[in-house]
């Protein structure tokens, strides 16, 4: 195995001066003569194939930083850098390439960046505490800019100049050299003070920070950087900052110290992302500091803002105040925006207290407000403070809407804002909307809801999302589906009530599409294919999109072999559907039917002897439902599923009206399966209970003694036993209280019910 030590990524700075991973390999160094000298060889990990040659060139300048990167120039504009995996490989190359140059390994960077007449600096003994700083003078600029940048490549050298700097008020004395050169109209002393300015913000160094970014000396640092050589004009930043740029006080700021960091905050941020140029590779963490600076500040601003209560209460009682016209509400909006950005910076457990103080001051109630109202900007502004709320904790905003739904009205619910909102998206692109179909997605979200031991915040909020919520946001669909929409919009006409409309034939062939049984099953309790097959037989011949649509669906169970539907569809409406040939759709359905009959025949015929034994026979009709329901429950372990023919007047009898009585009946139903299930006695064989069947409950009690029938229900002993009586004491076999209409037991039941194929119910002995 390859030296972990020697294993490096090579990295080059591209035109955007972002660096390009170009591989991974392992690194040595070792003489090329093709080169005439040491190089430095990476091989790639994945092929051996060469990833870098780069001869050590004695008069290049590699720079060594933060233990395991080596960064040099090749060219003008090719760059180059070594990321070692560990520290130990960093220093054995940095070794070799000190020893080429003749250097000591202890230095960062082996060559001065700019050699310059100044090489009494290089001469310097290294004890000497501070560099000697030229006079600050117009006719000594240009020295002091040569000084400056030819520290800039030496960390030791950069601490002592900083020194020199803060010790002898120098950044004030250069500032006031640029007033002078402004008003002569010194170009070439304006040229050489950018230099210098520049230089000393690559310092690095807090405290020169905190004098040049004070109020006294920032305008002057942003007119000194207005003046690069590289540009024929100079830049107007100041303009910017002093008259284009205004700072809107929503509510008036009393602290002035506050005011103070939030003018500096956004002056120093100017200065970073749009005067300074792109660091050049030597430069890259010349910066940190600077980033640092405007980072705490923020920090500090969002703290001394949370502190002061009244000035919050004032902004929430102003955005909250019908009174208030609609710029300063924009305003307030847009500074809650920030402000929520701002915290961004804060540790997790400062922004905890954050938007906990947000929410006991009562942001989401002035969200719901805001968010209704006309202007775009406002409900904008509004949606991203939200989405910072959301993000931070979607349980807080569930609790407040369920809170709030025992006071108000549905329609003004905040969630049901969000859902309005997004339905209502007046962007061509839905822009605003994709945003709030995330924020909501995120709020129903089972993944992300708690569960604690006498809370469920699963069946808590998605049964009041239900009862709530979910009428709004079907809302168009059923507006879509309506009756009278119906008969303007479908496509053929139809004498009939149930014409079906594209809205809800597209909505049905999404449900189907994912192969859920639970709505299939639902789909067959309600009968719902019914009139999608009378809008395809009312279509008669033609051609066009409906036909295409209802034709596509079936083909597609078909093609997937959904058995529970194929089963109901040619049980139900085969006679009405086998007339149509232009396509093989419904034949092919009828062919995946008897396919599957024709299987469970073959299983029917392969029982084990001792399944078929007379000692075990109570009649003909119920061997043969007994065998049906023992291969059934063999089905579901092999993850099948076929429903088998039902009577269409059985049909409502086996599915309630409600979910909540159908997840009653399933529980049920699981019930009576795993009292079913055979149970081998203690000689060996196997005994048979129903509770299905009073002539397959009578014939189990005579011969064994005993019947979950016989002893549950007195109805079941007689002759006459029903559904009802059968259901409601399986029912009260179940562990305990009745389902609500949503709901997640924190268990893996629900898990194992997923997995499982809908069970066939046996028919009830006669």
């Amino acid at each position: 195995m390859s030296d972990t030590r020697r294993r490096v990524k090579v990295y080059t700075l591209n035109e955007d001066r972002q660096w390009d991973d170009r591989g991974t390999g392992h690194v040595s160094s070792t003489y090329v003569e093709r080169l005439k000298g040491m190089s430095l060889l990476v091989r790639a990990e994945s092929d051996g194939s060469l990833l870098l040659e780069s001869k050590i060139n004695p008069n290049t300048a590699y720079q060594k930083q933060q233990d395991t990167l080596i960064v040099w120039s090749e060219a003008e504009n090719y760059d180059l850098a070594l990321s070692f995996q560990e520290k130990a490989g960093c220093d054995e190359i940095w070794e070799k390439i000190c020893q080429v140059q003749g250097k000591d390994p202890s230095v960062e960077v082996t060559q001065d960046l700019i050699e310059s007449e100044e090489e009494h600096i290089e001469e310097m003994p290294e004890t000497s505490p501070l560099i000697d700083l030229p006079t600050c003078e117009l006719n000594k600029l240009e020295e002091i800019a040569d000084l400056v940048t030819s520290v800039l490549s030496s960390p030791i050298r950069r601490e002592k100049l900083a020194l020199a700097l803060e010790n002898e008020g120098y950044i004030k004395k250069l500032l006031q050299l640029f007033q002078v050169c402004e008003n002569l109209e010194n170009t070439e002393g304006l040229h050489h003070l950018y230099e210098i300015i520049r230089g000393i913000l690559f310092l690095n160094k807090a405290t020169l920070f905190e004098v040049m970014f004070s109020d006294e000396c920032i305008m002057d640092v942003v007119g000194c950087l207005e003046y690069d050589p590289s540009l024929a004009q100079p830049k107007r930043h100041r303009e910017f900052l002093t008259k284009t740029a205004k700072f809107k006080e929503v509510i008036p700021i009393t602290d002035s110290e506050l005011r103070q960091k939030i003018h500096q905050t956004y002056r120093v941020q100017y200065i970073q992302d749009i005067i300074l140029p792109t660091p050049s590779v030597f430069e890259e963490n010349f910066l940190s500091t600077l980033t640092s600076f405007i980072f705490f500040n923020k920090v500090e601003i969002v703290s001394m803002l949370q502190e002061d209560e009244k000035f919050l209460s004032e902004v929430f009682a102003q955005l909250t105040d019908e009174a208030t016209d609609d710029d300063k509400r924009c305003e307030l909006v847009n500074f809650f925006k920030e402000f929520c950005a701002f915290s961004q910076t804060l540790q997790p457990q400062n922004r905890d207290a954050f938007f906990k103080t947000l929410a006991k001051l009562g942001i989401l109630p002035a969200l719901e407000i805001v968010m209704g109202m006309d202007d775009l900007q406002v409900r904008s502004a509004a949606t991203d403070i939200f989405s910072y709320l959301v993000e931070f904790s979607p349980s807080m905003v569930r609790e407040f809407v369920m809170q709030e739904a025992q006071q108000s009205d549905d329609d003004i619910l905040l969630i049901n804002v969000v859902i309005e909102q997004m339905i209502c998206d007046t962007d061509p692109e839905l822009g605003g909307a994709v945003q709030l179909m995330g924020l909501l997605r995120t709020l129903i979200d089972p993944e992300n809801m708690l569960a604690t031991a006498n809370k469920t915040e699963k069946s808590e909020f998605l049964n009041f999302f239900y009862n709530h919520c979910m009428h709004v946001l079907t809302a168009p669909l059923l507006a879509n589906t309506s009756e009278d929409k119906c008969e303007k919009d479908a496509v053929v006409a139809s004498t009939k009530s149930n014409t079906i409309c594209p809205g809800a034939l597209r909505f049905m062939r999404r449900i189907i599409g994912l192969k859920d049984e639970f709505y299939n099953r639902y789909i067959t309790k309600g009968n719902l294919f019914e009139p999608v097959i009378n809008a395809l037989l009312d279509n008669g011949t033609r051609y066009n999109l409906l036909n295409s649509a209802v034709i596509e669906l079936f083909e597609f169970i078909r093609v997937e072999d959904i058995k529970s539907l194929i089963a109901h569809i040619v049980e139900n409406f085969y006679n009405a559907l086998e007339s149509i040939e232009y396509v093989q759709t419904f034949k092919g359905l009828k062919t995946k039917y008897e396919q599957e009959k024709d299987r469970q025949n073959q299983k029917l015929n392969s029982v084990p002897s001792i399944l078929r034994s007379n000692r075990f026979r109570r009649d003909a009709r119920a061997l043969e439902e007994d065998e049906e329901m023992w291969f059934n429950e063999d089905e579901e372990e092999e993850g099948e599923a076929v429903v088998p023919p039902v009577e269409k007047s059985k049909q409502e009898d086996d599915f309630p009206d409600s979910y909540e009585k159908f997840m009653e009946t399933k529980k049920a139903k699981e019930s009576e399966d795993k009292e079913n299930l055979p149970k081998r006695t203690s000689a060996g064989g196997f005994k048979f209970t129903f509770s299905h069947s009073a002539s397959a409950a009578n014939g189990a009690n005579s011969a064994n003694g005993k019947s979950v029938a016989a002893q549950t229900s007195p109805a079941s002993s007689n002759g006459s036993s029903s559904k009802t009586t059968t259901l409601s004491t399986a029912v009260t076999a179940t562990k305990g209280s009745l389902v609500g209409l949503v709901d997640y037991p924190d268990d893996e039941d629900d898990d194992e019910e997923e997995e499982t194929s809908p069970r066939k119910r046996p028919r009830l002995g006669s």
